[in-house]
């Protein structure tokens, strides 16, 4: 675990851009999700429209859902495969989150990522972001994850660490919602 100011995160993601993901089962929130993890599977419907998906397709993809959901962001670049990410949590001095975008979508009604831990992460495993319209052109966002402690203080933490990261994926939701029906 890490912990660096806000200004230094553009710094240390050089570090970070050469790592390697900390688990083995990349790419697994395309489908069945893997044993020896915590599993999450949401669907949150966030507006209607054509517009609206775009909208909410950019704000994911851009690293905006989550700036506006309190994190403070370095990248090198959008959510695109391979692509390296930073998510800073709390005031100087911040928890940095280094991930790894594992792959991206791009088709005419689904859009989005999946990231994945690298290491100093608080854990190991994956999540994706996902913005779909379907056939009623209703916009969900659709969040999967695996996950499991990475660090010993967060084994330690035990459900304290769980409610924490279900609390941020409600503040994703929310925070999406309010961006594209704005």
């Amino acid at each position: 675990m890490r912990f660096a100011r806000r200004g230094r995160l553009d710094r240390l993601l050089v570090h970070y851009e050469q790592a390697d993901v900390t688990y083995p089962e990349v790419a697994a929130t395309r489908g069945e999700l893997p044993a020896g993890y915590r599993h999450t599977r949401r669907r949150t419907r966030v507006g209607d429209g054509r517009d609206v998906f775009i909208r909410a397709a950019a704000a994911v993809l851009s690293w905006e859902m989550h700036r506006r959901s309190g994190l403070a962001v370095a990248a090198n670049g959008a959510a695109a495969d391979g692509n390296t990410v930073l998510l800073g949590y709390g005031p100087s001095p911040a928890l940095v989150v280094p991930c790894r975008v594992v792959y991206e979508i791009d088709e005419p009604g689904r859009r989005g990522f999946a990231y994945g831990s690298l290491p100093d992460h608080p854990e190991q495993g994956e999540e994706a972001f996902l913005v779909v319209i379907d056939d009623d052109r209703h916009v969900w966002l659709e969040v999967t994850a695996f996950s499991r402690p990475g660090l010993r203080i967060v084994r330690l933490a035990g459900p304290l660490a769980r409610g924490l990261q279900d609390m941020a994926t409600r503040r994703y939701e929310r925070t999406l919602r309010e961006m594209v029906t704005a």
